[in-house]
């Protein structure tokens, strides 16, 4: 039976751009784009998933929003992973890179331009496309 591995993923927004994070030259899937996140410990729900993971990633203190959108990806290595991606409207610290290459704010629309991850490119085109646009603007 093939495992899934359930990630929980953080959409940080501020006035008109988003937070991307690109992997570390020698992390699997050397240098693609993501977002924040990570994969759920036993016990552990989506929220408190995200909460923890971006204190771990980022030094944050996470207010964790709507959740956005549902995916899953099957890797040509078989790995699998199911996506929920969160909207996270507020956050307490300052942004502290612990595990990252790069963390940029872009735009939407510039999101076509970075080389994301296979499992993020649907959610990434729709965003691109104007979908959840009022994220941009709750502040």
């Amino acid at each position: 039976m093939v495992q899934i591995i359930r990630v929980s993923v953080g959409i940080l927004t501020r006035p008109s751009q988003l937070l991307i994070c690109q992997r570390r030259a020698g992390d699997l899937h050397a240098l693609k784009w993501e977002f924040p996140g990570g994969k759920l410990n036993n016990g552990e729900n989506y929220a408190a998933c995200l909460r923890r993971e971006l204190q771990e990633e980022l030094g944050i203190q996470a207010s964790i929003g709507a959740e956005l959108y549902h995916t899953a990806h099957t890797y040509p290595t078989g790995r699998s992973v199911a996506l929920t991606f969160f909207h996270v409207p507020t956050f307490q610290g300052q942004l502290v890179n612990h595990v990252f290459e790069t963390l940029v704010w872009v735009e939407p629309a510039q999101l076509r331009q970075y080389d994301f991850l296979e499992g993020n490119v649907e959610f990434v085109t729709s965003l691109a496309q104007g979908h959840w646009n009022s994220l941009f603007s709750m502040r």
